[in-house]
């Protein structure tokens, strides 16, 4: 039976990652294409035919013209042929293996890739998709005044969601009206109720949608009375920056992933600190690729930080030991043997945490992480 799934602009990652991640490797070739289709600042979508030209036929010579793995690969390369993009996408994603059940997935997303790519392994190549999905997360945005606040959720780099949450308004009543003061509680107990109403609100769209990253913007009188009212769970989520309440959704989405794309920076920094320090106490930490890896396949591993430019140091296949990866087929496509398998490094790894249920962090500042080797983990538990 055939599993072909194709994607519309995606608005989450989170489906069609479980699903590549529980793909079973294969001694067919998956074929893992990244394309770049962003229009250029004349409208024109780039030309990538001669690029993925090249990598295919270079790519096609790996096989025997007559052997099973390249009758697999001639399909995925004219299953690529045959898909439609949408033209709206910025960056897609194809996955294919004809030898897998004519296993076939796309993903089209509104965010780009940083440049093309393409890999033949056997199973998908998930560093990049992994990446992107850091990169452009899942949060929601409040612009609030005294009486009206838009509520935004954003992910993968497009608007998912937008609503309006109104209170009423209260006007002073000039001839046989209240006191000031009576004026004034009125004022600040509708103040209270549209706070009150707002948070509701949120608090149901970061359980519904999966948020994990919340701005306030807006009324220095409201955003105190919204960040009282927050949950305890939800007020680590929250970051309050400075935005007209009326600017436009594309504008309110750029400013807003400026801002958290900013502070993620310092929680990375602050993330590799805290990782050196429990290595240095012989904590909860492992640094370095080999440690990784071992703790990868014990289960042992709760947070992964890996480098953002992993691939450019790690670009091709690596001999790594097979008890690192035991379920990659050996070079007679068995798996019980104890001979090396090539893996990507970069790519193993994201997979091997994505298949333990551990946490992935990209930290974009190669930097913080160059002594490591480029990776280091937090433990679940020690040897």
């Amino acid at each position: 039976m055939s599993t072909t799934i194709t994607e519309q602009l995606v608005t989450t990652m989170e489906e069609p990652l479980a699903r590549l991640v529980a793909f079973e490797p294969t001694t067919f070739p998956v074929l893992s294409v990244y394309l770049n289709t962003q229009p250029d600042q004349h409208g024109r979508a780039p030309d990538a035919t001669p690029y993925l030209h090249r990598e295919f036929k270079a790519l096609s010579r790996t096989w025997a013209p007559s052997s099973p793995e390249r009758h697999s690969f001639d399909q995925d390369v004219e299953s690529y042929v045959a898909y439609e993009i949408d033209p709206a996408a910025n960056g897609v994603a194809i996955f294919a293996c004809w030898g897998a059940q004519k296993f076939f997935e796309a993903i089209q997303l509104t965010s780009p890739f940083e440049e093309n790519r393409v890999y033949a392994y056997n199973q998908p190549h998930l560093y990049h998709l992994a990446r992107l999905d850091e990169q452009y997360p899942r949060y929601a945005a409040v612009l609030t005044d005294t009486n009206t606040a838009r509520i935004f959720v954003f992910g993968l780099g497009h608007v998912i969601d937008a609503e309006q949450v109104k209170g009423k308004k209260v006007h002073r009543v000039k001839v046989g009206g209240w006191s000031q003061a009576r004026y004034q509680r009125r004022v600040g107990n509708a103040h209270q109720e549209h706070a009150k109403e707002v948070i509701e609100r949120l608090v149901q769209i970061v359980r519904e949608d999966q948020v994990s990253h919340i701005i306030l913007a807006g009324d220095s009188v409201v955003i105190p009375l919204l960040q009282e009212r927050l949950p305890p769970e939800m007020a680590s989520m929250v970051e309050v920056m400075k935005l007209d309440i009326h600017a436009s959704e594309n504008d309110v989405m750029t400013a807003t992933l400026e801002r958290l794309l900013e502070q993620e920076d310092k929680t990375a920094e602050e993330k590799v600190d805290r990782l050196m320090h429990q290595y240095r106490a012989r904590g909860l930490a492992v640094l370095g690729l080999h440690e990784t890896l071992e703790a990868l396949a014990n289960g042992q591993v709760d947070e992964l930080l890996i480098s953002g430019s992993l691939d450019e140091s790690h670009p091709l296949p690596e001999e790594v030991e097979a008890i690192f990866a035991p379920e990659i087929p050996d070079s007679v496509g068995g798996t019980e043997s104890n001979e090396p398998r090539q893996a990507s490094l970069p790519d193993l790894l994201v997979t091997k945490a994505k298949q333990t249920g551990a946490t992935v962090t990209f930290i974009e500042n190669a930097a913080l992480l160059e002594s490591t080797g480029g990776v280091g983990a937090f433990l679940r538990w020690r040897t």
